[in-house]
């Protein structure tokens, strides 16, 4: 206590070190929310330049300006304005990852009068800031952890299923729909929402339909990481109940179906409406994409700038018609409801942006398969979506409220499986198709007309992180028959 009551007390001040106070607590506030987008060796330079560097130098040259026999009235007030000024400005974008005109001109005027009233408290001002620095560190500190000690020992594969060879090689393309609800849910519990006639658009052009079909984790990103790693994750202890350890460097690169493609003389495709797969900056491993690590600006959500996907689509079916090609194709549309508490019109509002959302969504998907159709009509087309659309609740983030109530579980998990089978012919074992989990594992087996690769089928299970209304952890939310279960993992 008496070294902080000496710094406070001292006159003496040191602009760098003022610099360095003011962005300490956001860029750790900032890593401890958003690692999983963050988690590369270019956003650590870019963050510490930023936000360390930047005001550091800020602070060092005015000072050194404001020195000057004209300034110096103003002098005493430069500090303190910068303090406040980057901190709050930091802040500002750890939590919107963006930059808010009125927030920020806000924020300008809160330091300026700051600067005039405390413009004699700096040294309590960067006390405050050191202080929140330091309990920040108890939140950063698990989630270095949890990386640092992250391993891919849950990807081993029983089999040897990653060295399959196959005896058809249809050209396959997935496309996913966000939040796209089954057909055997969508008129019933909370969505009661006619989709007849996208339905029966999908029948006349040879479509299986799988009723009851639901994913196995209840986000995009947790979703097809199990799914393309055809092995359950648990949510790998993860950040939060989107983001997961690893999961995009999972999906764009490091997994057996994208692999296994590929030893079979596939040329793989990304197509994407937005780069939100490849949001921080992973190594992609697809032949083609429509978005390079270029087109992801280091701070952001992967929603900065979005592509239209029919004009990659069109151009690449045309290319290379001599190898067999596989395309991951997200579409945006339907969603969900917001995330966030602060962002939701309330449940029924939402529910009637969401069939709005589903109507752009039927039009997107009816001229996608338009196009493969055309130029590809004896292809495997898999639309599967990656979860619900959450339509019930007001916001996803009460998702984590244990309930026993079965509609509101199907919300979050029932989600669209429809496949375009290869001479309309599907396998006799397509019953097997009952969550993501296991869909690449039975296409294999199609595919390498091996059926052995279905002995080691994953548990057709469903898992949620519950925080409310029993102890904090992953529970089994569905079993493998459908039925709502509450078992922790």
């Amino acid at each position: 206590m008496n070294t902080l009551a000496k710094f406070i007390k001292n006159r003496k001040l040191f602009p760098v070190f003022v610099g360095f106070a003011s962005g300490i607590y956001p860029i750790i506030f900032y890593y401890s929310n958003n690692y999983s987008l963050i988690n590369s060796w270019k956003h650590l330079g870019f963050f510490i330049c930023l936000f360390l560097f930047v005001p550091m130098v800020t602070c060092y040259v005015g000072y050194r300006i404001f020195s000057k026999e004209s300034l110096k009235e103003y002098k005493k007030f430069l500090l303190s304005f910068l303090s406040i000024l980057f901190f709050l400005f930091y802040l500002e974008l750890s939590v919107f990852a963006s930059v808010r005109l009125w927030l920020t001109l806000a924020i300008v005027l809160i330091a300026v009068v700051a600067a005039k009233f405390l413009h004699r408290h700096i040294k309590k001002i960067m006390t405050i800031q050191f202080i929140l620095a330091f309990l920040g560190l108890f939140t950063l500190v698990p989630v270095l952890a949890k990386q640092i000690n992250y391993t891919d020992e849950w990807m081993q594969l029983p089999d040897k299923i990653d060295e399959a060879v196959f005896k058809k090689k249809p050209n396959i393309y997935f496309i996913q729909p966000d939040g796209y609800v089954n057909f055997s849910e969508i008129d019933k519990g909370y969505y009661k929402i006619d989709n007849e006639e996208f339905k029966s658009f999908l029948e006349e052009s040879g479509f299986t339909l799988y009723d009851n079909f639901r994913s196995n984790y209840a986000s995009t990103l947790s979703s097809n990481m199990a799914t393309f790693a055809m092995k359950h994750h648990h949510y790998n202890t993860g950040f939060n109940f989107t983001e997961v350890i690893n999961a995009r460097e999972v999906i764009m690169d490091a997994n057996p179906v994208l692999n296994v493609f590929k030893k079979n003389g596939y040329k793989t495709h990304f197509i994407a409406e937005w780069p939100y797969l490849i949001a921080n900056k992973p190594k992609i491993g697809y032949d083609f994409s429509n978005f390079t690590n270029k087109d992801v600006s280091l701070i952001g959500t992967g929603f900065s700038t979005g592509k239209e996907i029919f004009e990659p689509l069109e151009q690449t079916i045309m290319q290379d018609s001599a190898k067999p090609k596989f395309y991951f194709i997200e579409i945006f549309k339907p969603g969900h409801v917001p995330a966030m508490k602060e962002k939701t019109k309330g449940a029924e509002i939402e529910k009637g942006l969401w069939e709005k959302r589903l109507d752009t969504a039927n039009i997107k998907l009816k001229r996608t398969i338009s196009i493969i159709k055309d130029r590809d009509p004896n292809s495997l087309i898999m639309i599967m979506a990656d979860h619900g659309g959450f339509i019930g609740m007001d916001h996803t983030l009460q998702m984590r409220i244990k309930s026993e109530d079965r509609d509101w579980v199907y919300t979050i998990f029932s989600s669209q499986l429809a496949i375009h089978w290869p001479d309309g012919v599907a396998p006799e074992f397509d019953s097997k198709f009952k969550t993501p989990i296991n869909v690449f594992r039975i296409l294999f087996a199609y595919l390498s007309e091996n059926e052995s690769y279905l002995n080691y089928l994953e548990d057709d299970a469903s898992f949620m992180k519950i925080e409310v209304g029993a102890p904090k952890g992953v529970y089994k939310y569905i079993d493998a028959d459908g039925n709502v279960t509450f078992k922790r993992v």
